[in-house]
């Protein structure tokens, strides 16, 4: 397999492996949150062995495409398989991290909950991903992004005043509350061993995260400079001088030019207003004043297309781009000059992201089928090779074909 950095993603000298090299990370196979924080973990250069189930070799073609499991190994293991069990407690007593996403006591029913595998390895960080964490009266229920973001008021508040809530895809509490968080979790708990020599059980519930991502709204709430009401306010489309507007062609320019310098900058060089005195011009007004503004500033962004308005503003500090598809902004010329996407295995995809100068970060492989790495981790565990063969004879553990 090949993989590419792109260009600004590795210094020209000193190691290629990422500042994680050298933790074991063990991912419990699931979906959403839990693999894409083992993916974090595994560009920044840990080494995840992704425990999957058995599954048949026509679905390789589908698990190869995931790009959330790049980087990883898989060991296609039996759980209900007494010997594929023992398989896998075997792998997390040489771990530093076990990630799950299961409900509250799946792993406890599966033989590998924290008291089972800290017992076995008490240096071991345990890493629980849930919707609503371990405990409350919803944590046995089932969730999605979408009823998280609700609770917490992060979805009543998002939106224009006069239309439904609207939710940002699965950002906010999937991965925004989720995964991030379970990151963050993670990185301290392997901070705070290094001291005390003792691992832990992280409880990493999107519910908790999405609600600490809010803690800048509760602020502006107590200074009183922001309303209830939604759509009334600076980053919820209130403000003419934060939303998205419409072009002649009918695509679409960001515009966010918040601070007054900014604000400046924009009127400047568009016209807006043109011919009236700078009180006029240059105001960005009370929110009461917001709506008539907004109308006609979306008149003025219809005399152009977006491109046209990228070509004047987009390299100014009038902090407005173009709306771009997903598609075109594997094209564009800052994301191509940074090398924010990378391609592997010919499929583009985004790049690790933080960056180093020493520890560069990189996607080792593309992702593997289930069980692709079976025999090679069960070596590095100890198994002669005929105690390995007896299990894959016996459906405890299973090797797919390689790509």
């Amino acid at each position: 397999m090949t993989a590419s950095t792109g260009t600004g993603q590795a210094p020209a000298s000193g190691p290629r492996h990422g500042p994680l090299h050298g933790v074991r990370v063990v991912e419990v196979a699931g979906i959403g949150p839990g693999p894409f924080a083992a993916m974090l973990l595994a560009d920044l250069g840990a080494d995840v062995v992704r425990v999957d189930r058995p599954a048949p070799s026509s679905a390789a073609a589908v698990a190869r495409a995931d790009v959330v499991n790049r980087g990883k190994r898989s060991l296609a293991v039996d759980l209900k398989a007494p010997a594929g069990l023992a398989v896998v407690q075997r792998l997390v007593t040489g771990a530093d991290v076990l990630v799950e996403g299961f409900r509250p006591g799946v792993m406890e029913r599966l033989g590998l909950g924290p008291d089972v595998c800290l017992a076995a390895n008490p240096r071991l960080v345990y890493a629980r991903m849930t919707g609503w964490g371990q405990e409350g009266p919803l944590a046995a229920t089932a969730g999605h992004d979408i009823d998280y973001i609700a609770l917490t008021g992060a979805l009543w508040a998002t939106g224009r005043s006069d239309e439904r809530p609207v939710p940002a895809l699965n950002l906010v509490g999937d991965y925004g509350g989720g995964s991030m968080f379970l990151v963050l979790g993670i990185l301290a708990a392997l901070v705070e061993r290094s001291t005390s020599a003792r691992g832990q059980v992280v409880d990493a519930a999107m519910v908790d995260g999405v609600a600490v991502l809010t803690t800048m709204f509760t602020a502006l709430r107590r200074m009183g400079v922001w309303r209830d009401q939604r759509g009334a306010n600076l980053f919820d489309t209130g403000a003419p001088f934060y939303e998205v507007y419409e072009c002649a062609d009918g695509r679409y320019l960001a515009v966010g030019a918040l601070e007054h310098q900014f604000y400046v900058e924009l009127v400047n060089r568009t016209g807006f207003r043109a011919g009236q005195d700078d009180a006029v011009r240059l105001a960005q007004g009370a929110p009461d004043d917001w709506p008539a503004a907004k109308e006609e500033w979306a008149a003025l962004f219809r005399t152009r297309t977006r491109d046209e308005w990228a070509a004047l503003l987009g390299e100014t500090d009038a902090c407005a781009q173009p709306v771009l598809d997903w598609t075109e902004a594997l094209e564009h010329p800052h994301l191509r000059a940074r090398g924010t996407y990378t391609t592997v295995d010919g499929v583009q995809q985004p790049a690790p992201a933080p960056r180093f100068d020493r520890t560069s970060t990189a996607v080792r492989h593309g992702p593997p089928a289930p069980g692709e790495h079976t025999l090679e981790v069960l070596a590095e565990l100890g198994f002669p090779t005929d105690e390995a063969e007896r299990l894959l004879a016996d459906g405890a553990v299973s090797q797919a074909p390689p790509p």
